[in-house]
C-alpha cells in the first residue's frame, strides 16, 4: 500500500508535433514533489503519463497501489504545461474521475488548475494548490492524515459548504537547495532512452537550476513561481549532474529554466564546480540576448559545455519588442548571435508573430533578421494569451469561442489580430522555408560535404516558398 500516488496530465502522444520529435523529458516538477514528500516520511509512487496513450490506464495502477491520496502534479518546468492545452485538461479530468471512484482524495497542482480552479473543482478535485506546491502539499497531506483544519494552509483552493475558499498565497522558497534531488528512481529511464533512439539525438535529461523569472514580458505567464527568481547553488546542480551521469550514464542535459544563469557570476562558478568534479558535459539552455552580452558570460558558457542556446528573439521589429515590454534591442540579437557563433555555440530563435497591431513591415523585418543571422534553428508561433498577463487583459474580450489551443501545433489566433489564423499558419510554414533557403544558400557559398542535404533541398524550398508568398498576399487582403 502506498500513501500517495503522483501523476501529471501531459501525454506526449496527445500532442502530435511534440511526439514526432521523439525527445520526451520526464516530469521534473512531479518527481521533485514526490521526492520532497518521501523525504518527509510518506511512501510514494509515480504514474508517469508522458509516454502513455490513455488516461484510463491509471485505474489498475491505483487499484494496485491502494493509495488514499492522488496528487496530479504537473511539471511546471515544462513550458507546454503553461499553455493549458485542452487535450491535456481533458486527460486530467478523466484521471480525477477515476481517482475519485477509487475513493482517493484528489489534489491538483498545475498552471491550468491555478488559472481555472473552478473547472477542476467541478471535475471532482478536492484541493487545488496554487503556486509553488511542495510545501503546501506536505502541510495539506499532514493535515488530512490527522483530520486537522486546512484553512491555515497557504496556497489552497477548495470547496466548503458549496462555496469556493481561497487561502492566502504562499511565498516561494528562496533557498532551493533545501529540496532533495528529484525522485529519478520512480521514472523508467530506459523507456525514455528507447524513444530518444528514434530521434537520432543523444539521450538528454532535464534539469532546472532556477525557479521563476524576474522579467516582465507582458505575454508571458508565471502561474507557479511568479515574478520572483531563485536559484540553486552551482554546487547543488553539479551534484545533481554527477548523480545522473553516474546512475544513468547521461552526459547531455536540457537546462529547462525560463532564464539560465541570471544570477551574477553563477555561470562562472558553475564552470569551476564542474571542473572540480571533473565532469565533462554538454547542455543547452534558454536565455536572453541582453543577459548573454554581460561580461564574460558567453566565454564561461562555452567552457562549461554549452552546446546550444534558445533565445527569445520574438521579432526583428523594435516596435513589437517594445510593445511586448521585452526590454531587449534588435541590435542585441545580432550581437549575441555573432558572439555565440564565434564560440561555436549553436543559436536558436523563438519567433512570435501575430502580436497586437503587427504590420506587414514588422513581419518583413523579422523574416529579414532570420535571413541575415541564419540561426541554427527556429521555433515559430503566434501570440498566445494566457490568464494573468497584461496581454491577456488586452484581448480577453475576443476569447469567447476559444481560449486555449488543443495541442501545441494548433496555432489558431484566439483574438482579433491583424490577419487571420489561416494567414499566420501559412506564414509559419513560409518563414521556415525562407529560413531553409537561407541555410542552403549559406552552405552552398561555404561548401561543406556534410551540408549537402540542405543544398539539395533548395530545389524544393525555393519554388514552394514562392507559392506560399503568393498565397500570403491573397490571405492578407
Amino acid at each position: 500500500m502506498t500513501d500517495i500516488v503522483f501523476s501529471h496530465s501531459y501525454y506526449y502522444k496527445f500532442d502530435a508535433k511534440q511526439w514526432k520529435n521523439k525527445t520526451p523529458f520526464p516530469p521534473l516538477g512531479t518527481i521533485y514533489a514526490a521526492s520532497y514528500l518521501r523525504e518527509n516520511g510518506y511512501s510514494v509512487s509515480l504514474f508517469d503519463a508522458n509516454l502513455l496513450e490513455d488516461p484510463k490506464t491509471i485505474k489498475p495502477f491505483l487499484e494496485k497501489q491502494q493509495a488514499k491520496t492522488f496528487v496530479l502534479y504537473d511539471d511546471g518546468f515544462n513550458y507546454l504545461t503553461k499553455m493549458c492545452l485542452t487535450k491535456m485538461r481533458e486527460a486530467a479530468f478523466e484521471m480525477i474521475k477515476i481517482a475519485k471512484n477509487q475513493d482517493c482524495k484528489v489534489i491538483v497542482c498545475s498552471s491550468d488548475a491555478t488559472d481555472h480552479y473552478e473547472k477542476y473543482l467541478a471535475a471532482g478535485a478536492n484541493f487545488i494548490i496554487q503556486g509553488e506546491g511542495e510545501v503546501s502539499l506536505k502541510e495539506l497531506v499532514d493535515a488530512l492524515s490527522k483530520n486537522d483544519d486546512t484553512t491555515t494552509i497557504q496556497g489552497l483552493v477548495y470547496k466548503q459548504n458549496n462555496e469556493i475558499v481561497k487561502t492566502p498565497k504562499r511565498i516561494v522558497t528562496k533557498n532551493l537547495d533545501e529540496f532533495p534531488l528529484p525522485a529519478w528512481d520512480l521514472v523508467d529511464i530506459d523507456a525514455y532512452k528507447n524513444v530518444w533512439k528514434q530521434s537520432g539525438s543523444k539521450f538528454t535529461l532535464n534539469i532546472a537550476t532556477t525557479r521563476g523569472c524576474p522579467y516582465k514580458c507582458n505575454w508571458c505567464a508565471k502561474p507557479i513561481y511568479g515574478n520572483r527568481y531563485n536559484s540553486h547553488s552551482p554546487e547543488y546542480i553539479t551534484k545533481h549532474i554527477k548523480y545522473l551521469s553516474e546512475t544513468y550514464d547521461v552526459q547531455r542535459f536540457w537546462m529547462c529554466d525560463d532564464i539560465f544563469g541570471l544570477k551574477p557570476n553563477w555561470v562562472q562558478k558553475f564552470n569551476i564546480a564542474l571542473k572540480k568534479e571533473k565532469l565533462s558535459i554538454s547542455y543547452y539552455i534558454q536565455s536572453r540576448v541582453d543577459l548573454l552580452l554581460k561580461e564574460d558570460t558567453i566565454d564561461a558558457l562555452a567552457e562549461s559545455g554549452l552546446e546550444e542556446v534558445w533565445v527569445g528573439a520574438e521579432s526583428g521589429s523594435q516596435a513589437i519588442l517594445d510593445a511586448m515590454d521585452k526590454d531587449t534591442k534588435v541590435e542585441q540579437i545580432y550581437e549575441a548571435t555573432r558572439l555565440l557563433k564565434e564560440k561555436n555555440i549553436r543559436v536558436a530563435f523563438f519567433i512570435q508573430f501575430g502580436y497586437l497591431n503587427e504590420t506587414r513591415e514588422d513581419i518583413a523585418k523579422t523574416i529579414s533578421m532570420i535571413k541575415d543571422l541564419i540561426p541554427d534553428n527556429i521555433g515559430v508561433s503566434v501570440s498566445y494569451p494566457l490568464p494573468g498577463t497584461k496581454f491577456y487583459d488586452m484581448v480577453k474580450e475576443d476569447l469567447k469561442l476559444k481560449a486555449n489551443w488543443t495541442d501545441s501545433d494548433d496555432l489558431a489566433m484566439l483574438f482579433k489580430g491583424t490577419y487571420s489564423s489561416a494567414f499566420y499558419k501559412k506564414l509559419q510554414r513560409y518563414v521556415h522555408k525562407e529560413y531553409r533557403i537561407s541555410q542552403g544558400l549559406h552552405h552552398l557559398k561555404h561548401f561543406h560535404l556534410k551540408k549537402y542535404k540542405s543544398i539539395f533541398k533548395l530545389g524544393f524550398y525555393v519554388p514552394s516558398a514562392f507559392i506560399d508568398k503568393l498565397i500570403l498576399k491573397k490571405l492578407a487582403k
